[in-house]
């Protein structure tokens, strides 16, 4: 009953910021409010015992995303611009669209009805078989890493090509504008080519920011290397230390930042990660199983499954943490002047 109460009163938190999401204009509002309907979404998966699910949801909706949100804002107006159409017709789209999909979950099993065949036919194999084939403690780790590699792989892929693409665009709209030049003609004026303000020189950030930077790398590297007993992986690892540098950006300056890890490294290891986790299973061919299938890497093959599954989750975290930085400088630093033309 109690957890009944608290599902109802999270999908009506959740309904009431997706309506303000859509009444309100002010950007930066709609961005915070976005960033609260992941916490809340995360609370919900919570709930129902999804943990690796809320996990990855707090850390990309609620954290990178707004982020990267906020980064776009920089770009662009901070109100929405009235829309001087008729609105009847997306209106019209939409409610159909929602009619659609509402009869489409007609035919769709009760929630939690044990005779799903979800609970009947893939679960259970998974359940019996995790154990004895991959023998890692964490299921979702080796559904996701091992018996699913394929959509693991696609959706790596999805992610780098989702930062090659923001590049561009960002470089061809640049291009178009002009590039960015400093206003007041000196080469000086970094803080301003790089659209952030630096905060260096308030005491307590800097502080600050050098003693939580540590932490979150290190709990970044946990997460990393710990998804196989715990709720984790490379997705959330990835975030986390990407998070830590975009820290590090923001209190003191881009500049400094690519200083730390140069912009030639950050592009290179975007397609490090993917190249690791396809080399893995190229690797595994050539040693005589399938694509993917680790089993060859170790003594035993749940020896080989644990070494797998540690390189193409290594993988994901690089291309991942490599994307979002890379996707926060682009938009943060606007093209600076440390970023040469010819590098992108």
């Amino acid at each position: 009953m109690i957890m009944t109460i608290i599902d109802m009163a999270l999908i009506l938190a959740l309904v009431v910021t997706a309506v303000m999401i859509i009444r309100l204009r002010n950007l930066f509002a709609v961005a915070m409010l976005a960033s609260v309907f992941s916490l809340l979404s995360a609370s919900l998966f919570i709930a129902l015992d999804a943990v690796d699910v809320a996990f990855t949801e707090a850390a990309v909706g609620g954290g990178i995303s707004t982020v990267l949100m906020l980064g776009a804002l920089a770009l662009t107006a901070r109100h929405e611009t009235p829309a001087r159409r008729n609105q009847l017709l997306p209106l019209g789209v939409t409610a159909a669209t929602g009619a659609a999909l509402l009869y489409g979950t007609a035919d769709l099993p009760l929630f939690g009805d044990p005779a799903a065949p979800v609970h009947t036919h893939v679960a259970p194999y998974y359940l019996a078989a995790t154990p004895k084939e991959i023998g890692v403690d964490n299921f979702v780790t080796a559904i996701l890493a091992s018996y699913r590699g394929f959509d693991t792989l696609g959706e790596t892929m999805v992610v780098f090509t989702a930062g090659v693409a923001v590049l561009f665009l960002l470089r061809s709209a640049l291009r178009l504008r002009g590039g960015v030049s400093d206003p007041h003609g000196k080469a000086s004026g970094l803080a301003w080519r790089t659209g952030l303000s630096c905060m260096e020189h308030h005491l307590v950030l800097r502080v600050a920011t050098k003693l939580i930077i540590p932490p979150m790398l290190l709990f970044g590297l946990y997460v990393q290397f710990h998804g196989d007993y715990g709720a984790g992986g490379g997705f959330q690892a990835g975030v986390i230390i990407a998070v830590a540098f975009i820290l590090y950006g923001l209190v003191f300056g881009i500049p400094r930042l690519l200083r730390a890890l140069p912009w030639r490294f950050i592009r290179a290891s975007m397609a490090v990660g993917v190249l690791l986790y396809a080399c893995t299973g190229i690797a595994s061919m050539l040693m005589g199983a399938s694509y993917l299938n680790y089993a060859p890497f170790g003594a035993t093959p749940v020896e080989g499954q644990h070494l797998g599954i540690l390189l193409v989750e290594l993988g994901v975290g690089i291309t991942v943490a490599s994307v979002m930085l890379a996707i926060f400088i682009a938009f943060a630093a606007r093209l600076p002047s440390q970023i040469k033309d010819e590098e992108w």
